[in-house]
């Protein structure tokens, strides 16, 4: 029996590989390079191997995948379903999302293909991915859910706190001078993802004080911010890192002290997001439950 659609995301979305094979989602692996060698997320390179070059200092780039692979995919979704929702990482943060449109625009794809660009990323991505897959057991079809997903677009915040500066340094985010003076003062950066796009959001003497920022961010926009869909139940908490097990573990407790009546979803952060944020990274996000009214079904 042919599905009514298919969910297709990229390896920057959250969601590993065994949960995606479980509920019926293709993951779109993306590619970075280490010097002019290409490697591929899940495929042909391990975590461990990925952080211990990083560590020893090569460099390292990240780039999208080629309109081929992006086209194959949906090709080989469609046989098996009337309609693709592609949910790659936010336009704000790469051309993939771009490219993925126009390629949807092409005969073959369009009426087929509705690619999402709600500015999510990460562990608020996988969660978006999840809200998808409950839009479709409720019956909506795949223009609707791109809809109803972008319409909820600013109902989303992430805090990423980074161990070093170096690979923002690399990546042009910071000159090597505000490099070497933070790593000097041990200054922790939290950056903010917000409307898909990625800005600076505090500067922190230490990594435990970049945590207890975060946190108090956190509270304001739970709180303050969306008071009305947390008494619903209709906002999410969510955590990710590129940090070893145990950091990851005490990170999760801390926020789980702060919001005790909360789940969290926390994810490893991709390889992809590591280039640029380095081993160590510590994040923490919420998203709220999209608007179903945002159409008449």
């Amino acid at each position: 029996m042919t599905k009514r659609c298919v969910i297709i995301t990229d390896s920057h979305g959250g969601i590993d590989k065994e949960e995606a094979d479980k509920v019926g989602v293709k993951v779109l692996p993306m590619p970075f390079y280490f010097g002019d060698e290409c490697y591929y997320e899940g495929v042909s390179i391990t975590r461990e191997e990925f952080f211990r070059r990083l560590n020893a200092g090569e460099r390292v780039s990240t780039s999208q995948p080629s309109p081929d692979e992006v086209m194959n995919i949906w090709r080989e979704a469609l046989l098996e379903a009337d309609e693709v929702l592609h949910m790659p990482l936010s336009s704000g943060l790469s051309g993939s999302c771009n490219t993925a449109r126009m390629l949807a625009e092409e005969k073959e794809f369009a009426g087929k293909v509705f690619v999402v660009d709600n500015g999510r990323i990460a562990t608020p991505m996988h969660r978006s991915i999840l809200d998808a897959l409950e839009l479709i057991e409720e019956g909506y079809n795949a223009s609707q859910i791109k809809e109803i997903l972008e319409g909820s677009k600013d109902k989303m915040n992430i805090y990423i706190a980074v161990e070093t500066l170096e690979h923002l340094k690399n990546g042009g985010r910071v000159t090597p001078a505000t490099a070497a003076i933070g790593e000097l003062l041990n200054i922790k950066p939290i950056l903010n993802l917000n409307l898909g796009a990625l800005d600076s959001y505090k500067k922190c003497r230490g990594m435990k004080k970049a945590r207890k920022e975060m946190l108090e961010a956190m509270k304001e926009e739970i709180f303050v911010n969306n008071k009305s869909a947390y008494e619903e139940g209709a906002l999410y908490l969510m955590a990710a890192s590129s940090a070893d097990e145990e950091t990851t573990k005490g990170w999760i407790e801390e926020i789980h002290e702060c919001f005790p009546d909360l789940e969290i979803l926390c994810d490893n952060l991709s390889l992809g997001i590591a280039c640029h944020t380095g081993e160590g990274a510590l994040g923490i996000a919420y998203s709220c439950k999209p608007d179903r009214d945002v159409i008449k079904k």
